[in-house]
C-alpha cells in the first residue's frame, strides 16, 4: 500500500478513535459511566439479531447519499443538495407505489426509476446553473432543498392526498420489505434495500473508475481548463454530474418510502439523510467501500443511541456529539495531511535548487 493510501485509511480510522474518546470526555463531564455508556451503545448497535438488522436497515438510505454526495466531490462539485433530492426521490417512489397497480417485477422497478429519474431532474437545475451562468452549486443546490421540502408537501396533500398527515402505504408489489430479512433478525425493519444499496457502490465504483464516462469526469474534476483543453465539455460533465448525484439521492428516498416507512409523512424538518451523506462521504473518503463501512458505522451510532439512552440514561443527542467530533477530526486530518505534503513538496524544491 503506498502511502496515500495508507493515510487515507489512518485518518479516518484515527477520527473514529478520536471521536469516541471525545464522547467518553463528553460523558464523564455530564456525569455519566463511559463504560456503561459505550457497552449499550455496541449492544444496540450490534449486540443482537435485531439490532444488527436495524443497523442494516438504517444504513442502506445512508450508502445512497453517502454515494452521492461523492459522486459529486470526485468531479469537483459539492452537492449539498442531497437533501432535498432524497425528498423527491421519496414521494416519486410513494406516488408510484399507491397509484400503480402491477405485478411486483415491474411494480418495483417503476417506483425505483421514478425515484431516480425525479431526483436527478431535481438536481439537474442547479448543475445546469453552474454550467450555463457559473452560479455556485452550494447556493442553488442548498436553496433547492427548502424547495424541495415544501413541494413535496404540497404533492403530498393536493396530489396523493394525505390521510392523518400520512399516505396510504403502498401496494405490496412496490415494496422491499422482506418477511425472511425480518425474521433472520427477530423482526426488525430490515428490507431488500440493503442489497441493492450495496450493488449501487459497486456501480458507483464501475462508473468512475472503469468507463470513459468517469474518466472525463474526473478529469474535469482536477482541471477544468486542461480538460476543455483536451476536448471534454466541461459544461455536460458539470451536468452529469449533477444528474447522476441525483439519482443515488432519489434512490435514498425510495429506501425510505418503499422499506422502511411503506409510505410518507407530511414533515415540517428534513430527514438528515441527505445532510449526514456529507459526513458519511468524507469520512469514506468518496471511495465506494470507504461510503458502505462510514455508511454502517453512523447508522449503527444513531440505532445504538437510542439504547444507549434506554440502558445508561444517557441522552442520544451525545452520538450526534460523537458524529460531529468524528467529521471535525477527519477534515482536519485531510487538512493537516494536505499541508504536511504540501511542505514536503516545498523542502524537496528547495533541496533540488541547491
Amino acid at each position: 500500500m503506498n502511502k496515500l493510501g495508507l493515510n487515507r485509511l489512518l485518518i479516518p480510522l484515527l477520527s473514529i478513535l478520536m471521536g469516541l474518546f471525545v464522547g467518553a470526555i463528553v460523558m464523564l463531564i455530564g456525569g455519566y459511566d463511559p463504560v456503561r455508556g459505550f457497552t449499550s451503545l455496541f449492544n444496540g448497535m450490534l449486540g443482537s439479531p435485531y439490532a444488527i438488522g436495524e443497523t442494516l436497515r438504517a444504513a442502506a438510505p445512508l450508502i445512497f447519499s453517502g454515494l452521492a454526495v461523492a459522486f459529486a466531490f470526485r468531479t469537483g462539485l459539492f452537492n449539498i443538495g442531497v437533501e432535498g433530492q432524497v425528498l423527491i426521490g421519496w414521494v416519486a417512489a410513494v406516488y408510484v407505489g399507491i397509484n400503480f397497480d402491477l405485478p411486483m417485477f415491474l411494480h418495483l422497478p417503476l417506483a425505483l426509476l421514478a425515484a431516480m429519474f425525479a431526483a436527478a431532474a431535481w438536481a439537474f437545475v442547479p448543475g445546469f446553473l453552474k454550467a450555463k451562468f457559473h452560479v455556485h452549486e452550494v447556493i442553488t443546490s442548498i436553496m433547492m432543498n427548502y424547495i424541495a421540502l415544501y413541494t413535496t408537501n404540497a404533492i403530498l396533500r393536493s396530489v396523493i392526498g394525505v390521510t392523518n398527515e400520512r399516505t396510504e402505504s403502498i401496494r405490496e408489489s412496490a415494496s422491499l420489505s422482506s418477511p425472511l430479512l425480518q425474521e433472520l433478525t427477530t423482526f426488525s425493519r430490515l428490507h431488500w434495500g440493503i442489497l441493492i444499496a450495496v450493488l449501487a457502490a459497486v456501480v458507483y465504483y464501475y462508473i468512475l473508475q472503469r468507463t470513459t464516462l468517469g474518466y472525463e469526469l474526473r478529469a474535469v474534476g482536477f482541471n477544468k481548463h486542461a480538460s476543455q483543453y483536451a476536448g471534454m465539455s466541461v459544461n455536460r460533465n458539470i451536468v452529469l454530474s449533477f444528474v447522476i448525484s441525483g439519482m443515488f439521492a432519489g434512490l435514498a428516498g425510495a429506501m425510505e418510502g418503499l422499506g422502511t416507512f411503506n409510505g410518507m409523512t407530511l414533515s415540517a424538518s428534513f430527514t438528515g439523510v441527505g445532510f449526514d451523506g456529507i459526513a458519511v462521504a468524507l469520512l469514506g473518503a468518496n471511495t465506494a467501500v470507504g461510503v458502505v463501512l462510514a455508511a454502517l458505522l453512523f447508522a449503527g451510532l444513531n440505532i445504538g443511541g437510542l439504547a444507549m439512552q434506554l440502558g445508561a440514561n444517557i441522552p442520544s443527542e451525545l452520538v450526534k456529539v460523537i458524529i460531529a467530533a468524528i467529521v471535525i477530526f477527519v477534515a482536519s486530518g485531510y487538512a493537516l495531511n494536505y499541508v504536511i505534503e504540501k511542505l514536503k513538496g516545498n523542502r524537496k524544491k528547495g533541496v533540488e535548487k541547491k
